[in-house]
């Protein structure tokens, strides 16, 4: 297998590229401030067709398939987009991967009628609903119910740091919950999507968060909140397995958004480097200086190739290839959520200090790409849980 983009994905690279600098770029920063999430900006990402890049054309979607190189294009749109504004890069990112993917995937034709051509399009958007207060990286102890009750899903319970699940264009959120007992004693956990709209579910005040302002994440809660049968989406009982295939998916995903914010800290460094003038010269003829931004160099290439790798996985799984096992493919996809998120927080803090007293003041976005940064080594799975999962593929027993 190569990794070399195409000429069609290096055109669209450049389309989105233009998108982001004039529909993004010289808001983000105010946006940010404002703790704004701007609707009609994510609505033009659907109108653009970034929603719609693994979407069959039946629902509105392009109807790239694995050889098509349709996961590499979202890759590539989330990098370009979290390039200017990380924010909008996740929004993104979940908007594809949590919100269509799992209805993609695993519902109904009926269910795919009813919620993907607005998700498809970008009118609307949806969220997923894993973590809990007391199961975030530990996801098996969910405590939210959900009980049958006259052909209907009741659903009792709550869910924390769920992205895209409360603004005024989220239509739905799935929701994994506790349907059951298996024999062994182990909880049977099953996938229902819950309507926006449905009396007793809950969008909760908007977190104030470190980073990710202009992004929108809300606590959830369920008070009898009643679905119909219908809804369960998979098959009863599987929801734990759907939910790790979802998030092989999210840590590539993830990772091409780590290249993006890398890609922004070596473009701001290099440009700082050559205008900052000191003792009579630029800063950039500084050995201890230089070789820092060199670093960033480093670390971007390795973190794109890791990327395009998984990325490029995908596609051939999806494609059909037997060259590609799931294995391999999630193995893949951890070594590179691993390594470019966490080369992402250390060439914030590279970029910050190349910038100096001025990397400290909110003017210069370098400050947000640093503050946006480090939950970046926290979502869709902790550099711990990578680790774990990479040294279960290496063959160690390791808990």
């Amino acid at each position: 297998m190569t990794f070399e983009l195409s000429p069609e994905h290096e055109q669209f690279r450049r389309s989105v590229r233009d998108f982001a600098e004039a529909e993004i770029a010289p808001h983000a920063a105010q946006w940010d401030r404002d703790h704004h999430f701007p609707t009609d900006v994510v609505q033009k990402m659907g109108a653009l067709g970034l929603m719609g890049l693994t979407a069959p054309e039946e629902f509105g979607g392009a109807g790239m398939a694995g050889e098509d190189g349709g996961f590499t294009s979202l890759c590539l749109a989330i990098e370009e987009i979290g390039r200017v504004d990380q924010s909008m890069g996740i929004t993104l990112e979940a908007a594809v991967g949590l919100g269509i993917n799992p209805i993609l995937t695993y519902g109904t034709d009926e269910q795919k009628k009813t919620w993907l051509p607005e998700l498809v399009a970008g009118d609307k958007i949806a969220g997923f609903g894993l973590t809990e207060p007391g199961a975030g990286s530990d996801a098996g102890a969910t405590k939210t119910k959900a009980v049958l009750d006259d052909g209907e899903w009741v659903v009792n319970g709550s869910k924390q740091f769920i992205t895209n699940s409360g603004s005024e264009i989220t239509s739905l959120v799935t929701v994994t919950a506790r349907t059951g007992e298996r024999a062994d004693g182990r909880p049977e956990i099953s996938t229902i999507v819950v309507p926006s709209d449905t009396p007793g579910f809950v969008a909760e005040k908007a977190y104030d968060k470190l980073g990710w302002h202009a992004s929108d994440t809300h606590p959830l809660s369920f008070s009898d909140a009643r679905v119909p049968e219908s809804h369960l989406l998979g098959e009863r009982g599987r929801g734990y397995a759907q939910f790790l295939a979802t998030l092989d998916d999210g840590r590539v995903a993830i990772a091409a958004l780590g290249v993006g914010c890398i890609q922004a800290c070596l473009d701001m460094s290099l440009q700082y480097a050559g205008e900052r003038q000191t003792f009579g010269g630029p800063i950039g003829r500084k050995q201890g200086l230089a070789f820092q931004v060199s670093d960033l160099q480093v670390m971007l290439d390795a973190s794109r190739l890791l990327t395009y790798k998984a990325a490029a996985m995908k596609d051939a799984m999806d494609a059909g290839s037997s060259s590609v096992t799931t294995a391999s493919f999630k193995q893949a996809a951890a070594v590179a959520k691993l390594y470019a998120t966490e080369s992402a927080v250390t060439a914030t803090r590279i970029a910050t200090q190349v910038f100096g007293g001025y990397g400290f003041m909110e003017e210069y976005p370098v400050t947000r790409f640093y503050r946006d940064a480090k939950v970046l080594e926290i979502g869709e799975g902790t550099s711990e849980v990578q680790r774990m999962l990479i040294a279960r593929g290496l063959g160690l027993p390791v808990e």
